[in-house]
């Protein structure tokens, strides 16, 4: 028999699950497969994604969501669970936090190889793919990553606003369609600020956020990179050095002085806080692919985490910048460029205020200049929050 407690809490979680608004990567998913997961930084949403699709899908009792940090784990084993849910007839496992299991990976897969008739969906950090676990896992594991809310799901979420998802050449060809009413600017500054999370709403979000800063750097990292304490004082230190000065023109000697260590270390470190959600980091066109080429550019991962870390207002140009980088980066290979701050494909991309003029992109046949501070585009000139409307 299932141990009855987790029947309980299966029941409750379910129940505080709303069904309203899916996050964009529902429709990607390829949920029908044998072994899913679902990665990405802190409350991003994957746990609400998972159960949402359980209730959608849960027409009989042979669904089962547990979270790897039930009680119940501290003397059973995940093998052990899916052995007697097979056993009562189940069909389908949902793990959730499956980074919280000691040999998580082990255990995925003795239960694929053992379990045929079993599917098994589960959720765990984005730092979980630094370790050889997923790595061992990729030839029976399809791997999904989510990333925060698009300024067009804040929309959706929160005011009720609906607008479709708009690729990059609908962007720039101009096609970006709002209703008469609708004027945008206020809500994007909210949402710079406060709207990248799915739990902005809750009461004491600041808190919220700076709880998941701690329990990412303080547990999450350590866990899955072998670190020690004094290691992750000096994460700390690593972030807060860089968000004080974002973008970061990264000097890997002046850090490792800085943090003493060794500048092999300064990368690594910089990579996990870029795999935890913490940072992002933007190569150069190095090979022609994205995570491919050197780090050019580093900032803070998003506009709200900016708010989060540091204590005045962030400089306004640097949010513009990690707005653009953030959003864009979902759907494309966004890269640096010498002539401007961001290239796409074949596009230059110079971001500013309303002011911003072209003199840097001016001999550029496919140069855009991205507006703050403005509502509609015009050919050459567009809007900085239609590029919240990709994903």
């Amino acid at each position: 028999m299932i141990d009855q407690r987790l029947i309980n809490y299966m029941q409750e979680e379910l129940k505080r699950t709303p069904l309203e608004f899916k996050r964009y990567m529902y429709d990607k998913i390829l949920w029908h497969d044998r072994l899913v997961g679902l990665v990405g930084p802190r409350g991003v949403g994957k746990s609400t994604m998972v159960k949402q699709y359980m209730l959608q899908n849960n027409q009989n009792s042979d669904w089962m969501y547990v979270s790897a940090d039930h009680s119940y784990f501290s003397d059973h084993s995940l093998s052990e669970l899916a052995d007697e849910f097979i056993k009562e007839g189940g069909k389908h496992i949902i793990i959730d936090e499956i980074h919280k299991l000691q040999n998580w990976s082990q255990s995925l897969k003795e239960i694929y190889d053992s379990h045929s008739q079993l599917q098994v969906i589960f959720t765990g950090s984005s730092i979980l793919d630094i370790k050889k676990g997923m790595v061992d896992l990729s030839r029976r594991a399809l791997i999904f990553e989510m990333q925060g809310l698009s300024f067009r799901e804040y929309l959706a979420l929160y005011h009720k606003i609906n607008l479709p998802v708009y690729s990059l050449s609908d962007i720039l060809d101009l096609k970006v369609d709002i209703p008469l009413d609708f004027h945008p600017l206020p809500l994007f500054r909210k949402f710079l600020k406060e709207g990248y999370y799915p739990f902005s709403h809750l009461p004491g979000y600041d808190i919220r956020l700076q709880q998941i800063i701690s329990q990412t750097i303080e547990v999450d990292i350590p866990a899955f990179a072998g670190l020690n304490l004094s290691t992750t004082r000096k994460l700390k230190k690593l972030l807060s050095v860089i968000s004080s000065t974002a973008p970061f023109k990264p000097s890997v000697i002046n850090l490792a002085s800085e943090l003493k260590i060794s500048k092999n270390d300064v990368s690594e470190h910089m990579l996990f806080l870029e795999k935890a959600g913490m940072l992002a980091q933007v190569r150069d066109d190095t090979g022609g692919m994205r995570g491919i080429g050197k780090v050019e550019k580093v900032f803070v991962d998003n506009t709200n985490l900016m708010y989060a870390l540091i204590s005045e207002d962030p400089n306004i140009g640097t949010q513009r910048e990690t707005f653009f980088f953030n959003q864009m980066r979902v759907n494309n290979d966004v890269m640096t460029s010498k002539t401007g701050d961001f290239r796409i494909k074949d596009y230059v991309f110079e971001i500013g205020g309303k002011n911003k003029g072209r003199k840097q992109i001016s001999e550029l046949k496919q140069g855009i200049v991205v507006k703050d501070d403005i509502e509609f585009g015009q050919k050459g000139i567009i809007p900085l929050w239609h590029f919240g409307l990709n994903y």
